[in-house]
């Protein structure tokens, strides 16, 4: 039986990366959690286990997968699912999330966040999948809003819609990354403030912020830029509907010393007690 409800955590972190493994053995970096891939961590042992077990002693760890595939039509795999599990159990984290998304079929895996149509036949694909996922971990599933690059025709609901009866169905809850909002606004002509209101506050538990970059006639969620100037406006208005979350960084290229990361994370930090302190959170 999984647990009815997950427990908010408020507090700022960064992703655990290879290049600041040594940082964080060595030193004290001020963060209130981190956060892991997921799959890098999958394995029987060597380094980056260790390494795992001895961050975990100090941070609160939450759990990031990228291969899920949680919109497949062939469903998760329980291979999959054991092993993710098998880890849960070994580091107790916060909580365990992937993307709304689909990766492979049929045992191919594309390693790519492929998009999904937000049609009433995939909402039943995807909960059926998510309510499966949930009972093998004996955990709620935190899902996280993708970028996106093109719209399907036969779209029957807006992606925050989408989000809202998928959480309602399975009791599942997201995370809620505010340049995947921005680049996707950008490149179908929707409103990311709409998306912020649209979202349900009450079941978001974490946030991303990341940078991106300009393609041709399209942004590409890149992960390799500081935050722009729009993601934290945006974040700003997101802090004033989500109250506890748990805020990270996420830079996956480009990865800078950690130093500049942690100057980064004050940044959202102070931006979201400001709007606290103007009294604007909901």
């Amino acid at each position: 039986m999984r647990e009815p409800t997950l427990p908010t955590f408020q507090g700022f972190g960064l992703g655990l990366r290879p290049p600041h493994y040594q940082d964080f053995l060595a030193g004290e970096p001020q963060v209130d959690f981190v956060e892991v891939i997921s799959e890098n961590f999958m394995v029987r042992g060597g380094r980056p286990l260790h390494v795992l077990d001895a961050v975990r002693e100090r941070y609160p760890v939450a759990m990031h997968g990228v291969s899920m595939s949680i919109g497949s039509a062939d469903g998760v795999k329980l291979d999959y699912l054991k092993r993710l599990k098998q880890l849960a159990d070994r580091v107790r984290p916060l909580w365990v999330s992937d993307h709304l998304c689909w990766t492979g079929v049929e045992g191919f895996n594309s390693h790519d966040l492929l998009p999904l149509p937000y049609t009433e036949d995939t909402l039943k694909t995807v909960c059926a999948n998510i309510d499966r996922v949930q009972d093998v971990l004996e955990r709620p599933l935190v899902l996280e809003n993708p970028s996106s690059y093109l719209t399907f025709a036969d779209d029957e609901m807006t992606e925050w819609g989408f989000l809202s009866e998928m959480c309602a169905r399975t009791g599942c809850y997201l995370l809620l990354d505010i340049n995947n909002i921005y680049v996707s606004g950008t490149n179908h002509g929707f409103s990311p403030e709409a998306y912020i209101a649209g979202v349900p506050a009450e079941r978001v538990r974490q946030v991303h912020l990341a940078g991106h970059s300009a393609g041709r006639g399209l942004l590409i969620d890149t992960h390799d830029t500081p935050v722009p100037d729009p993601v934290w406006a945006l974040y700003e208005l997101a802090s004033r509907r989500l109250g506890q979350v748990a805020v990270m960084i996420e830079r996956d290229d480009d990865i800078p010393p950690l130093g500049e990361l942690l100057s980064e994370l004050e940044i959202a930090r102070a931006r979201a007690n400001g709007v606290r302190g103007r009294g604007l959170a909901a």
